[in-house]
């Protein structure tokens, strides 16, 4: 068999078996979008020719990333609700922002965040965004593999001006309007552009949906054959609303409709009691843990090291308030701070993490029999790293190996020279071939001027904490 690509002679690092499955000099043969072979460089080389040979010394080869939770159209407030207390981020942080700007707005930021992400090497978003119409046609066009649904709450227009500590009304109406629009994706979507994109239903959480709310979109997931993205057990004040209007804890209410199963991906499950999170993790929901974002709006940590404990799947997510979209940042990060926190340098181990950021990831999305590792017959969607940068070397293969450690601990991003997912390279020595970068950058800057006018024209955005502090000189 002749095939349309081989890359070869570097180091191929597969993440089969228990842990990263490295070659030392191997190969990737890539037919159509399809893996074809997987080996030692000389064996692989002897059994197959191709129409085009990568030479890949120096350099790694790796599954892509799965970023497991994300919001692409968050970014159009990067950095504008920082250093604010949790209690207060959400409402006199980011919403007073989000309520000036447009679905356009939302668009070009995911654009932006794309390519950003496609940059650190991520192949697989996890993108849960309410407007997520024109977001879905970003992810096709710029190429990637996307899990996407829309974000349904019940909250209404002026919900940014309620007291933090009131209970946050909802709307019925703002649901069901939302709710459409996530139905109409799945039916519009799901598995479509040969499989590259799929849908599920995203309920915010269960402070910001009713019981009945949530109890329909489970239906309907279920009807339709999809999973479910949520937040859950997030804040303190998830668990106090929750309580206050339904009588019953997230994590319990979500076992009562049903949702506790392998379909179910959940985010955080920072506030949830060691009960709660062995409950959720025998039961095959996932927990997407986004530890950089976390830190800044909680300054806490999930249970992830517990939940993996328990036998549960937990991948890595960058979320968006984070403020970057670097898988390597948010290993480094994950890695680190659970060290930290138990005072003990041997939780998270650097092939641990990097499996977290891969085939656990994959799993995570019920997608680990397609993606997350490099085997004869998964989906062609892989990165190759440049190894040639000071911070990557010296390189050890015997009698130890630090490729491993160096990804997760010293590598900054920029080693990812090509992003091929579906069998196309849509970074190429360094250059996005699904769109133009200078325009993407271009349009989210001028929507931030536009959003910016239309800020100052407010009289209440004065007495914002961080217009406070940009007034006083320090932002």
């Amino acid at each position: 068999m002749t095939l349309d690509l081989m890359i070869h002679g570097g180091y191929v690092i597969t993440m089969e078996g228990p842990g990263t499955g490295i070659i030392n000099r191997g190969a990737v043969g890539i037919k159509g979008n399809k893996i074809i072979a997987v080996g030692e460089e000389q064996d692989v080389m002897n059994r197959y020719t191709a129409h085009r040979y990568i030479e890949a010394k120096g350099k790694a080869v790796m599954p892509g990333f799965v970023n497991v939770h994300m919001h692409t159209g968050d970014a159009i407030v990067r950095s504008c609700a920082q250093d604010l207390p949790g209690k207060i981020w959400r409402f006199k942080g980011i919403l007073p922002l989000l309520g000036v700007a447009r679905d356009e707005d939302f668009a070009a930021a995911s654009r932006l965040n794309i390519v950003e992400a496609l940059r650190s090497g991520i192949t697989t978003f996890g993108d849960y965004y309410s407007p997520m119409t024109e977001i879905v046609k970003n992810h096709i066009q710029l190429g990637t593999r996307a899990v996407v649904s829309g974000m349904i709450n019940e909250l209404p227009p002026d919900v940014s001006v309620v007291e933090v500590d009131q209970l946050i009304p909802l709307d019925p109406a703002v649901g069901q309007r939302k709710l459409t629009d996530n139905r109409k994706l799945v039916q519009e979507y799901h598995e479509s552009f040969g499989g590259r994109i799929t849908c599920r239903y995203g309920p915010h959480s269960a402070a910001m949906c009713s019981e009945e709310m949530l109890r329909e979109i489970k239906h309907l997931a279920d009807q339709d054959g999809v999973g479910i993205f949520t937040h859950l057990v997030q804040t303190k004040e998830e668990v106090t609303q929750t309580r206050l209007r339904t009588g019953k804890a997230p994590v319990a209410l979500l076992e009562s409709l049903g949702y506790l199963n392998k379909k179910l991906l959940a985010a955080h499950m920072t506030y949830a009691s060691l009960d709660e999170v062995e409950l959720v993790a025998r039961s095959g929901a996932a927990l997407a843990l986004c530890s950089t974002s976390i830190s800044v709006v909680r300054g806490a940590l999930p249970p992830a090291q517990e939940f993996a404990g328990f036998g549960g799947c937990v991948g890595l997510g960058t979320d968006q308030v984070c403020n970057c979209t670097n898988m390597f940042d948010e290993m480094k990060y994950a890695a680190l701070i659970h060290k930290y926190k138990n005072h003990d340098a041997t939780i998270f181990p650097s092939w641990k993490i990097l499996r977290m950021a891969t085939i656990e990831a994959a799993r995570a999305l019920c997608m680990e029999d397609t993606i997350g590792s490099l085997r004869e017959g998964k989906l062609a969607d892989l990165i190759i790293l440049d190894l040639s940068g000071p911070q990557m070397n010296p390189i050890y293969e015997r009698p130890i190996r630090n490729l491993v450690p160096n990804l997760v601990y010293s590598a900054l991003g920029n080693e990812v020279e090509s992003v091929m997912i579906d069998g196309t390279f849509v970074i190429e020595n360094g250059r996005l071939t699904t769109g133009d970068e200078g325009e993407i950058i271009s349009a989210v800057n001028r929507a931030a001027a536009r959003i910016s006018g239309e800020m100052e024209a407010l009289p209440w955005t004065a007495g914002l904490p961080l217009a406070q502090w940009t007034r006083d000189g320090y932002y």
